[in-house]
């Protein structure tokens, strides 16, 4: 089906399938208890799982280019990282 030969893209996509697959039972769990309560604590624990898995994946990918980026660059890469996470919380 599909052939990784990289051991990084197979990590992040890995990341990536467990984080829609957290998600998806999360609407299945809302759907099974229906109510709103239920759905809001749901809800507020997935809050924690998208960053956590955008800062996971973020860091895969930053090994795995680690080589082809200045140092300068890098720095960069991780304030930008930096700057979505408080525009999030503005």
């Amino acid at each position: 089906m599909f052939i990784i030969r990289d051991r990084i893209v197979l990590g992040m996509s890995m990341l990536r399938v467990i984080s829609g697959s957290i998600e998806l039972l999360a609407a299945f769990l809302m759907f099974k208890y229906n109510s709103k309560e239920i759905a809001f604590q749901i809800n507020s624990i997935l809050a924690l799982v998208g960053p956590t898995i955008m800062i996971l994946v973020t860091t895969l990918g930053l090994i795995g280019l680690a080589g082809k980026f200045s140092l300068l660059q890098m720095v960069v890469i991780m304030t930008g990282v930096a700057l979505i996470f408080i525009g999030m919380k503005l």
